[in-house]
């Protein structure tokens, strides 16, 4: 067994700086009033004797916590294999590592797990919280409202008390769905298909109302319910084709569904976008080039979404008491969609 040497204790700190112990706990843990001559001392002392302050005491000086909750309404096993979620974290770690804040990732499973989430937000571990892929019917808003935590939501939450007045980051789900359907309609496809994601979710919701903006007159039965899946874009596609088989175009609401939907119409014998054009949602580079052919679909910036809600997050932490909006305070924002063509459509 090696020994391990002492820790730099804050005495230490003070006496390599030559100032007051009380000075140097100012310094170390964000207090003001100290003069700079004497703030540049003791971060010298800092460095030369490699001290890491004690966070307990440094969030009695701050009020904070220098951590952030991280709350995905979904199953880990949803969560772990699908890669909008990988680079919505990403963005989200990027932007919070970059403030020295830490990420605390919590998961919902079920009832039970959202109560133990909102123990958790309610405990004063974390300095607020990003709360993501709601579903119609979720607690986790009023929960998140009750614990008085400052919360950013990724997509508009849309419904209920707990998120009226919410700031929130969405990409424009309708505005990218009505672009996906009209370059359709310019293709000369007229059976043009929709498969939506699950409609308890407001970015699901929003591509529907896209695609009915340009079909006005659509056949009800060229929309199938699917749910943000490979195996759901399977289905619904199967389902299409025995509704719909003279179907010419799909526009599904995101790139895994899209996948799934392409393995159908392979199967099917049916040549993409000979027969079936095919266009996505997302972009998301793993998924979009790997299918057979390449997908076109409408990108939106997932990983810029989670920097920008951590972004602003972390300016409203620095500006409670302002109004939205008001004086640099945070207020909502919609990022816009582009087509990316490749060879599906």
């Amino acid at each position: 067994m090696t020994e391990t040497a002492p820790r730099p204790t804050l005495e230490a700190v003070a006496a390599r700086a030559g100032v007051s112990r009380a000075t140097a706990s100012r310094v170390v843990n964000g207090g003001d009033g100290v003069r700079e001559p004497l703030v540049e001392r003791v971060r010298r002392a800092v460095e030369e004797l490699g001290y890491v302050p004690n966070q307990a005491a440094r969030s009695l000086v701050t009020k904070r916590h220098d951590a952030v909750a991280v709350v995905i309404a979904e199953p880990e096993t949803r969560v772990f294999a699908d890669p909008f979620f990988a680079l919505q974290l990403r963005g989200i770690s990027k932007e919070l590592t970059a403030h020295d804040s830490q990420l605390v990732l919590l998961l919902t499973e079920g009832r039970a797990d959202h109560a133990r989430v909102g123990r958790y937000l309610a405990g004063g571990h974390v300095d607020g919280a990003l709360v993501f892929s709601l579903h119609l019917d979720d607690p986790l808003p009023e929960l998140v409202q009750r614990a008085g935590v400052p919360t950013v939501f990724g997509g508009r939450p849309g419904w209920g008390d707990g998120t009226r007045g919410a700031v929130y980051v969405d990409s424009d789900n309708r505005g990218g769905a009505r672009e996906a359907v009209r370059h359709l309609v310019g293709l000369g496809r007229r059976r043009i298909a929709h498969i939506t994601g699950a409609l308890d979710q407001t970015s699901a919701a929003d591509r529907l109302d896209g695609f009915r903006d340009v079909m006005v007159d659509a056949d009800p039965g060229l929309v199938v319910e699917g749910d943000f899946t490979p195996a759901g874009g399977e289905r619904a596609m199967r389902e299409l084709l025995g509704r719909c088989p003279d179907l010419d175009a799909v526009f599904a609401a995101n790139d895994l569904s899209a996948s799934g939907a392409l393995r159908v119409l392979r199967t099917e014998g049916r040549l993409v976008p000979d027969d079936v054009a095919v266009i996505g949602f997302d972009d998301m580079l793993p998924v979009a080039e790997q299918t057979d052919p390449p997908l076109t679909t409408v990108r939106q910036d997932i990983e810029e979404m989670g920097r920008l809600m951590a972004r602003l997050l972390l300016r409203g932490l620095d500006r409670r008491g302002e109004e939205p909006g008001v004086g640099g305070a945070p207020s909502s924002v919609v990022l816009p969609t582009t087509l990316v063509r490749r060879a599906s459509a």
